[in-house]
């Protein structure tokens, strides 16, 4: 993986990888032993809480890569509808 210039967005790649993982064990705990009788519904609120960061970190990222990612195809159609006024090397990074 490429390191991440941006701490910011490798920030929220991390906490995307843990959060998926910790998804991932409650899930996988709730089914095999299903919810608890007295746990009040405290698995339920931590896998949307959980949800709620997954999804915050998404639209980081996706925000971040808008504005970075060049056009990957090369044909004469594609990069003729990119905006290319906003490509300033030099201002990205100091966003």
């Amino acid at each position: 993986m490429i390191a991440e210039s941006n701490s910011n967005i490798a920030w929220h790649r991390a906490q995307l990888k843990k959060n998926r993982e910790a998804l991932k064990a409650l899930e996988i705990a709730r089914f095999r032993i299903g919810d608890m009788v007295g746990s009040g519904g405290e698995t339920q609120k931590t896998i949307a809480r959980l949800k709620r960061k997954i999804a915050e970190s998404e639209r980081c990222i996706a925000a971040h890569e808008r504005q970075t990612r060049r056009p990957v195809a090369t044909d004469r159609q594609s990069l003729a509808s990119v905006s290319w006024s906003s490509w300033n090397t030099r201002a990205v990074g100091r966003r």
